[in-house]
C-alpha cells in the first residue's frame, strides 16, 4: 500500500462523514503515488477493508468497456459509425437498423429498456440478453435523444466487441485478455471466481435514485443497488455496463493508461489521437437526459466529460481534457489527458452521495491527491 499520512487522515475522515469501507488509488504520469484503504468491509462480521478487498463499482464498468470497442476500432475491426447491424446482423429489426456504434456509444441509440422479464439469473445469461436485445423496438428515434441506457448499454457494446473479435471469445475473456494482462492488472472481474467471493465488500443502500423510468430502463428485479448486487449470481454475471467488481488500484491502473496517452509502462493499448477523441461531446450534448434527472455532460465515444460548469463532478477537475466514469452509489474512477493523472475510487455504502455538509465524503481524499500532485510538479521544475 502506498499512503502519504495525509491520505489515511483523509479516508479517516472520509469514514468519519459516513462511509463504511473505502479504497483509494491514484497515478500520476504513470506511477502509482496513492493505494490506500479504511473502514468495514461487511459491519456484520467486523471484516477491514484491506488490499485485496473487491469493489463492486457498478457503471464505473462503463469507461472499460468503451476502452474495449476503442481497442476494435484502433485495429481497424470496428468503425464507430457504422450501423451495429453490420456486426450483429440481428440487431436491425424493429427500427434499429440505422443504431451506429457511436449512437450507442453516446447513450444516444434509443433502447434504454431492459428485457421484460429480466431476473439476475436471466441477466447473467449472456444470449437470452442478446437475444432479447436483438428484438427491440426504439422508444426514442434512433440518433435523436439522449437518455442514458444505464443496464442494457453494456450488452449492446459487449456484443459489438464479441462479435467482432475474431476468436469469439467471451465477453470477460476478451477484456482479461486485451486490457488486464498487458496492463499487469489482476483484480478486474467481470464475474467473480468462486474462490473470490469472499472478498467482495458488502454493499448497504443504494436502493432508490432519482429517474424518469416509465419503460422498464431499471426494474426492481435487476436494480443496481445493494439489495440485488450484493446476490453471488450478480457478482458472477457477466455485466460490461454495470457489474465489474474490483480494487480501486486495478481500475485506476486501466484509467492511468488513458491518462497516459493510451501507454502505460510500455505497453500501447491505444493511440494518442484516438483517446483524445475521447473528450469530444456527444450529438445533443446540451440536450437534457430523458432518463436521469441530473444534468448530464457526455462524451460520443462512451465516457462521461470533465469541465462543463453545473453538469461534469467537480471532483474529477476543472476543465475539458478530463474522461471518467461514475458508478450507482457513489464510485467513480477518472483520467485527466492534461495533467496525466487518474483516479479510482470505490466504496460500499451507496447512500454516501446523499452526504454533501459539511463536504462530500470523497472530497478530503481528492484535496489530498492534489496536493500530493502538485508537490510533485513542483519537484520536477
Amino acid at each position: 500500500m502506498i499512503a502519504d499520512p495525509r491520505i489515511r487522515k483523509a479516508l479517516d475522515r472520509a469514514v468519519e462523514l459516513g462511509e463504511t469501507g473505502i479504497a483509494v488509488a491514484a497515478y500520476h504520469r504513470g506511477e502509482l503515488i496513492v493505494d490506500a484503504v479504511a473502514g468495514v468491509a461487511d459491519a456484520r462480521t467486523g471484516r477491514l477493508v484491506d488490499d485485496r478487498t473487491l469493489f463492486p463499482v457498478f457503471s464505473v464498468t462503463k469507461g472499460i468497456t468503451a476502452t474495449a470497442v476503442h481497442l476494435q476500432a484502433e485495429r481497424g475491426l470496428v468503425d464507430l459509425q457504422a450501423p451495429i447491424t453490420h456486426y450483429w446482423p440481428e440487431f436491425g429489426v424493429n427500427g434499429k437498423e440505422t443504431v451506429t456504434v457511436e449512437h450507442a456509444l453516446s447513450h444516444r441509440a434509443g433502447i434504454p429498456q431492459m428485457p421484460e422479464g429480466v431476473t439476475p439469473e436471466l441477466l447473467a445469461d449472456w444470449d437470452w440478453m442478446t437475444e432479447r436485445i436483438a428484438e427491440f423496438t426504439p422508444i426514442y428515434e434512433p440518433g435523436t435523444a439522449s437518455a442514458y441506457h444505464i443496464l442494457v448499454w453494456g450488452w449492446i457494446i459487449g456484443e459489438v466487441v464479441r462479435r467482432t473479435d475474431p476468436a469469439r471469445r467471451s465477453f470477460d475473456t476478451f477484456i482479461a485478455e486485451e486490457i488486464c494482462k498487458p496492463l499487469g492488472v489482476t483484480d478486474f472481474h467481470l464475474g467473480v471466481p468462486d474462490g473470490d467471493l469472499p472478498r467482495v465488500a458488502k454493499l448497504y443502500g443504494g436502493n432508490e435514485f432519482a429517474m424518469v423510468d416509465e419503460h422498464n430502463i431499471s426494474p426492481r428485479a435487476v436494480f443496481p443497488g445493494s439489495d440485488v448486487h450484493n446476490l453471488p449470481t450478480v457478482q458472477q454475471a457477466v455485466d460490461p455496463g454495470a457489474g465489474a467488481i474490483a480494487t480501486a488500484g486495478a481500475v485506476a491502473r486501466i484509467f492511468a493508461m488513458l491518462a497516459e496517452g493510451g501507454e502505460l509502462d510500455g505497453v500501447r493499448l491505444l493511440s494518442p489521437d484516438r483517446v483524445a477523441t475521447f473528450t469530444r461531446p456527444r450529438q445533443g450534448a446540451h440536450d437534457p437526459d430523458k432518463v436521469l434527472t441530473i444534468p448530464v455532460w457526455f462524451g460520443a465515444n462512451g465516457f462521461w466529460l470533465g469541465g462543463e460548469p453545473g453538469a461534469s463532478d467537480p471532483l474529477v477537475g476543472d476543465h475539458r481534457a478530463i474522461v471518467y466514469s461514475p458508478g450507482a452509489g457513489g464510485s467513480v474512477a477518472w483520467a485527466d489527458l492534461r495533467d496525466q493523472l487518474a483516479v479510482a475510487i470505490c466504496h460500499n455504502n451507496m447512500d454516501t452521495p446523499a452526504v454533501v455538509s459539511p463536504e462530500r465524503t470523497f472530497e478530503p481524499i481528492v484535496r489530498v491527491i492534489r496536493e500530493i500532485v502538485a508537490e510533485r510538479e513542483e519537484n520536477r521544475r
